[in-house]
């Protein structure tokens, strides 16, 4: 419950901007946010929330999933000497932006991207 408290904001936003399926479960010290959206607003008004909480990101008791659908992303298949800036800078969006759809698949460490890895680019 403690949890679920420290993030209510991020839940707040779910809420408001209609994430549908939203579960809110919190979990041997995590709390997982799942649910969709269309709206690719929503999902990174709920980051930007998380990231005011924990602005770091350190404290990794927070899962935020929450898929956009329907074209809310393109995709991208990282090459060799590839880095979120150098992405960003091609699609013209901020590497932060990238990181943040990716979060699942990249994780706590930005600089941690692959050749042959498929990035979802905001549109």
């Amino acid at each position: 419950m403690e949890l679920t408290e420290k993030y209510q904001p991020v839940i707040d936003i779910a809420n408001q901007g209609g994430v549908q399926n939203l579960q809110v479960a919190e979990q041997d010290g995590v709390l997982y946010i799942t649910g969709t959206t269309d709206n690719g607003d929503v999902k990174q008004q709920m980051w930007d929330k998380y990231g005011e909480i924990d602005p770091d990101y350190r404290s990794g008791d927070l899962v935020l999933n929450v898929e956009v659908e329907g074209g809310g992303y393109e995709e991208y298949t990282v090459a060799p000497g590839d880095s979120l800036s150098k992405i960003g800078h091609h699609w013209g969006k901020n590497w932060k932006e990238i990181w943040d759809l990716n979060r699942d698949t990249i994780g706590d460490n930005y600089n941690l991207i692959h050749p042959g890895q498929v990035l979802k680019i905001p549109k």
